[in-house]
């Protein structure tokens, strides 16, 4: 009886520390498309036991998560961390986003990040030596978003956001191979 009365502490203590060791967290109350603004009915809180590496929202920060914008499709359900949020949807108003595949040649070998400022240079149609060398250089002020290399070609595809109006062409100048890429300064 003694042995029966002490496991029953000793689970019960375990129990204890258990609940103890759980966080008020954000969960997905429902499904919120990338981009979407997250409404407080998105949202609601559920005690879990959370493994510090996935970045768990806490309840207490729901003031701050209301408001801000899905970075990624989010499901009913989903855990709510730091990064599925985002403070902004990409682009912007007034910008469009454009993939820029870039050999080795045409870009620097420092290593871009996201959020640098880029100039894309736009080289003449007769750069590859069937003449038109002697057209005026066309440049483009741009931001990094993504970068991804493609292994199949050896090429990096850069995606950049700039300005609406300068997308189609900078587009139509990329699908050639027409384009190499200026970092910009990283001081602030």
């Amino acid at each position: 009886m003694a042995a029966l009365v002490a496991a029953g502490g000793l689970l019960a203590a375990y129990a204890y520390t258990s609940l103890d060791r759980t966080e008020a967290v954000l969960v997905l109350a429902g499904d919120v498309a990338r981009g979407a603004t997250i409404e407080q009915s998105d949202i609601s809180v559920v005690r879990l036991s959370v493994d510090p590496a996935l970045s768990a929202v806490a309840a207490t920060d729901e003031s701050r998560i209301v408001g801000s914008r899905a970075a990624a499709d989010l499901w009913a359900g989903t855990l709510v961390t730091e990064d599925s949020i985002a403070e902004s949807v990409v682009p912007v108003t007034g910008e469009s986003m454009v993939g820029v595949s870039l050999t080795s040649a045409q870009m620097p070998s420092e290593p871009l990040y996201a959020g640098d400022q880029v100039r894309l240079v736009l080289t003449p149609e007769g750069a590859d030596g069937s003449g038109g060398l002697g057209q005026t250089l066309r440049t483009i002020d741009a931001a990094v978003v993504n970068m991804s290399d493609v292994a199949e070609t050896g090429s990096t595809v850069v995606d950049v956001t700039v300005a609406s109006d300068e997308a189609a062409e900078l587009a139509a100048v990329a699908a050639r191979g027409g384009v190499a890429l200026v970092l910009e300064t990283r001081e602030k």
